[in-house]
């Protein structure tokens, strides 16, 4: 039984951020994904300090769908380099139960 994992992605705006988190659900990539809006990122990027208003995407899979996952959000992710944080869960057996049939190839 593959493990659930949450991933995490930051995304410039919701409409970029919804249109990904609905293809990748449409495509059983993701059971879920949690957009929440107005977060604040700083980070060093090519030899400078930035901040940017984002929107950061919750997305609950499975360790069986991870690679195609991520081969779809790096084809799709409108940043050269897309926040990739990859988190293994815990959680209601019942919860990710459902995360695992809703994400089976």
């Amino acid at each position: 039984m593959s493990e659930v994992q949450i991933v995490l992605c930051t995304f410039p705006d919701p409409s970029r951020a919804r249109h990904i988190g609905t293809l990748l659900v449409e495509k059983q990539l993701a059971a879920c994904v949690n957009l929440i809006p107005g977060v604040e990122s700083i980070f060093s990027w090519k030899g400078r300090i930035s901040k940017e208003q984002e929107v950061l995407a919750v997305f609950k899979t499975t360790g069986d769908r991870l690679e195609e996952l991520e081969r779809l959000m790096e084809e799709h992710h409108p940043y050269d380099l897309p926040e990739l944080l990859i988190l293994p869960v815990g959680g209601s057996e019942s919860y990710l139960n459902w995360v695992r049939s809703v994400t089976c190839a």
